[in-house]
């Protein structure tokens, strides 16, 4: 059974979140301050941690950036703060999605699913693509022999770049192809996980491997 964290130190919104998360099957676990949220989620392997920002001992932002030195669990930020520049920094921190409160239930859930969806894989198999080398079961990307962590939205992206080698893919396929959802608007959003993957790549090569083709879209460079 997937595991939850849920970090929330609102007692009444936790309970609902077990209540709820149970009922579509999921196994929870909760942490009421940020301290004991990180300690949780490095101590254990859970499928996703669901988690508030504003939360005592250290915050929302803290966690991602502690726990992004280690590891890639996919995290969904619940939150009153509805700004964009405030989703696309949480983006840029390591965020792999943002619910903003009041939030529909059904939502939650949805967009749950969607994220476990995209960590997992019926079928595993080894990309190599020059330096990089993508084990699309385990999720898990090697450069030049070092392992990287990756958020699961920057996984996806460089996954579906890597299966599909020179293709050029809009800010809207990606999108969709990533979320599974409606491209509605232009924002920042895919730019934001694109400039991510490029610094995390750029450590370990030299290579540019993402490529912008102007007035088109990305693509990954063989």
């Amino acid at each position: 059974m997937q595991k939850i964290l849920i970090i929330e130190d609102d007692v009444t919104i936790s309970r609902l979140m077990e209540s709820i998360l149970g009922k579509a099957g999921y196994d929870t676990e909760s942490a009421f301050t940020g301290q004991d949220g990180i300690s949780m989620a490095l101590q254990e392997d859970y499928s996703l941690i669901l988690m508030d920002l504003m939360l005592p001992g250290k915050t929302g932002e803290d966690i991602i950036r502690e726990l992004r030195k280690t590891k890639s669990t996919p995290v969904i930020i619940l939150s009153a703060k509805s700004e964009t520049h405030n989703r696309i920094e949480l983006f840029r921190l390591g965020a792999d999605d943002y619910i903003t409160k009041p939030f529909d239930v059904d939502e939650v859930t949805l967009r749950i699913r969607a994220v476990l969806r995209r960590t997992s894989s019926d079928e595993s198999k080894e990309v190599a693509i020059g330096e990089i080398l993508i084990n699309t079961g385990s999720k898990r990307v090697f450069i030049s022999g070092n392992e990287i962590y990756f958020t699961v939205t920057e996984y996806t992206i460089l996954e579906l770049l890597a299966l599909n080698p020179q293709k050029i893919f809009s800010k809207r396929n990606l999108f969709e192809s990533v979320t599974g959802e409606e491209y509605l608007s232009e924002d920042n959003t895919m730019n934001v996980h694109i400039s991510n993957l490029r610094k995390k790549i750029a450590q370990y090569t030299e290579k540019k491997y993402i490529e912008t083709v102007y007035g088109m879209g990305y693509r990954l460079s063989v």
